[in-house]
């Protein structure tokens, strides 16, 4: 559209290590039946193990020393879009770079405002990038200090305000799993966020109150410090699943300030030293849920973004996949409890 505000982003297609092209390019579908949204991206399948099941899913990782993330590799990275500290040469502490197999391209043209309501198949427009927390191979955020931490999350803040700046965007996905994050910019709002949105403005139509500045602490509660607490979700979807809310009221995880970012990397890295601690390390998703960027003023004192972490101690079967409705084996207050006393050593 013509009146597309789109600043310059370095071309996805500037590196000679992009994969090949396909004859076809990423879309976003509505499924009308589940009113939800399915990415297709043949990018993706480019992968050189795609679709195919070994029984350790990295067998060199305990030999390998070195990957294209640490330093000294650049060159075998997607094209970078910043790094910190932004005059660093071989001494950089984080990058973000685009995802060298991107879900969404950024070549696309975006979809104007009437084509997202509407159609069962709008172009696969949007921006998937990569934040590598560390040049050295390998660091995971457990063995970062809360500093350190505290620079990833202002990392991720940066990024956002880069994409807020695309009226196409609709909103922000930050997630990681062991052990660099993604960052993902869509032109839809995900029926997750969508969903979750809906429940918050309806329980506070009810309650006159924001559902996570009440949220239940009590036996849930697993530690807490200035600006936010942990705790183990009333309903928590799996088990051992760790939220981190902020105490005062905010929307938009890129409200953040430098303050609250060491402060909440402090407790994130305890969280998570807590949780390989008990679960003998367990591989785990990191999510932030934030609120839509174009989010209706109203709808703004009924949202609060928050930290989901969900460590992989089970799979998932057939029911949950068919009802949406997931069992839980542990009960929140018992693992609460549970992560509550695990006792860092000195």
């Amino acid at each position: 559209p013509g009146n597309e505000k789109r600043p310059k982003e370095t071309s996805a297609l500037s590196s000679d290590r992009q994969p090949m092209a396909t004859s076809r390019s990423p879309e976003l579908r509505r499924d009308a039946i589940h009113s939800r949204w399915v990415i297709f991206s043949p990018a993706r399948a480019r992968r050189p193990s795609d679709f195919k099941s070994k029984s350790d899913p990295n067998p060199n990782s305990k030999n390998q020393t070195e990957c294209a993330f640490c330093a000294g590799h650049e060159h075998e990275c997607a094209p970078e879009i910043f790094r910190f500290p932004p005059d660093s040469t071989s001494d950089w502490k984080i990058r973000v770079i685009q995802n060298l197999y991107p879900a969404l391209s950024r070549e696309l043209d975006p979809p104007n405002s009437e084509s997202v309501g509407g159609p069962v198949t709008i172009p696969g427009f949007g921006f998937h990038d990569v934040v590598i927390e560390s040049p050295a191979h390998p660091i995971h955020l457990t063995d970062l200090s809360a500093d350190q931490i505290a620079e990833v999350l202002l990392a991720y803040k940066k990024r956002i305000d880069q994409l807020r700046a695309f009226d196409s965007i609709k909103y922000v996905q930050a997630s990681m799993s062991h052990s660099h994050s993604q960052i993902m910019a869509l032109p839809v709002v995900p029926p997750t966020a969508s969903a979750r949105i809906l429940s918050m403005k309806e329980d506070f139509a009810h309650t006159g109150k924001c559902g996570l500045c009440q949220v239940k602490q009590d036996d849930l509660l697993i530690d807490e410090s200035s600006h936010f607490i942990s705790i183990v979700p009333f309903a928590a979807t799996f088990p051992f699943e760790i939220w981190i809310v902020p105490r005062d009221h905010s929307s938009h995880f890129h409200e953040l300030d430098n303050d609250k970012a060491l402060d909440l990397g402090g407790l994130l890295k305890l969280m998570l030293v807590k949780m390989s601690l008990q679960l003998n390390n367990p591989p785990y998703n990191f999510m932030i849920h934030t609120a839509p960027l174009q989010i209706d003023s109203t709808e703004l004192p009924c949202t609060h973004w928050f930290i989901q972490i969900v460590p992989q101690l089970s799979g998932v079967g057939g029911f949950e996949l068919g009802t949406g409705c997931y069992i839980n084996p542990v009960f929140p207050e018992d693992a609460a409890k549970v992560l509550r006393e695990v006792r860092i050593p000195n």
